[in-house]
């Protein structure tokens, strides 16, 4: 019988994994409903040739589908900005909060201290990302995210070094 022996990491994974996605999904569809399919703004790919102009069969496809469900809407194209940067900011943080989850969990530091971690981590994520998409600037989202990310990787990372050097 297989047996997990990082539970609380795993969990904790896939509740990241899960955001991840749809954050990755909410940038995607801004970029269908905006049609701009590189860069963050009209001005990032004014010199490129529209794809829609002369679109393959394909494409024509496509752009019937996504015209029928993502409606074009004349929207700030400082909100596709946003969303993107959510997502990349995400991908840029959750690899090593959940390194430090895991080996604290590997570690067998205590239970609680893991739960408190990933608790935190993964609520913070979840405030950053909805702060930024919805806010240009400061918000309560954003700062408690960033914030309370912080407070994971300072606490997640003395309490490795603690266990660390006390296994040597």
């Amino acid at each position: 019988m297989n047996q997990n022996i990082i539970p609380i990491s795993t969990l904790f994974i896939g509740l990241n994994g899960f955001i991840a996605f749809v954050l990755s999904y909410i940038a995607a569809t801004e970029r269908v409903r905006t049609r701009i399919w590189h860069g963050e703004s009209k001005e990032d790919v004014t010199m490129q040739p529209d794809p829609l102009d002369n679109p393959s069969a394909w494409a024509a496809i496509v752009e019937s589908w996504t015209k029928k469900f993502l409606p074009h809407e004349a929207n700030d194209d400082g909100i596709l900005q946003r969303k993107v940067r959510a997502h990349g900011n995400f991908a840029e943080y959750v690899p090593l909060g959940l390194l430090l989850i895991i080996a604290l969990e590997l570690m067998h530091s205590p239970t609680r201290l893991v739960w408190l971690l990933g608790s935190t981590f993964t609520v913070a994520r979840i405030a950053h990302a909805y702060g930024l998409i919805k806010t240009y600037g400061p918000s309560v989202g954003r700062a408690s995210g960033f914030f309370l990310t912080w407070f994971v990787y300072v606490v997640g990372a003395s309490a490795c070094v603690y266990y660390g050097l006390k296994a040597m």
